[in-house]
């Protein structure tokens, strides 16, 4: 197990909402979801939208620049853009669609803590 690091505090987030953290020189999008912290990188892999400002559906991100989706459970791609098919084929050859980076959470108290 890696090193745990506060994160946030509980009631920092309402149910629903997301937030860009600063966390060891990483930027992190931590999100409360159907009562789950989530944890993951907040850049887009496609071309680096922050997707803290995006949109949160349950806990399903959506990139605010191309439209990709991600399941913050697991960091899966969900959908790679949203762009017209011709575009979205090109953009798949220029960046290849890849999961996010996820990380652990684990809430202690009124702490909220991710592996590092």
């Amino acid at each position: 197990m890696g090193e745990l690091v506060e994160i946030a505090r509980v009631g920092d987030l309402a149910e629903g909402a997301m937030q860009k953290c600063a966390v060891q020189g990483l930027t992190v999008l931590l999100a409360l979801s159907g009562g789950s912290y989530y944890a993951v990188d907040d850049r887009c892999p496609h071309f680096g939208a922050s997707l803290s400002e995006g949109k949160l559906e349950g806990a399903v991100v959506t990139c605010p620049r191309h439209g990709s989706r991600f399941d913050l459970k697991d960091g899966r791609v969900i959908q790679w853009t949203n762009m017209p098919s011709v575009l979205a084929a090109i953009g798949k050859v220029v960046r290849r669609p890849r999961p996010l980076t996820t990380y652990a959470v684990k809430v202690e108290g009124e702490r909220i803590l991710m592996e590092m």
